[in-house]
């Protein structure tokens, strides 16, 4: 009885800890993946300037 016990208390442990971390891991990757869009953004942007300055010659 004792064993039974201890496995369902570290399944719920697992469980837990689980839930935390993917918590945890959503709006980082979020957050990741919004940085990189303004990165690109920001390299079209000189990109376009550099190609502005080129045609200006």
């Amino acid at each position: 009885m004792q064993l039974l016990g201890s496995i369902i208390t570290a399944i719920a442990i697992i469980a837990v800890t689980i839930a935390v971390v993917t918590s945890q891991l959503g709006p980082f990757k979020e957050d990741t993946e919004r940085q990189e869009q303004i990165q690109e953004q920001q390299e079209e942007q000189r990109e376009d300037a550099e190609d502005r300055r080129e045609d200006e010659r």
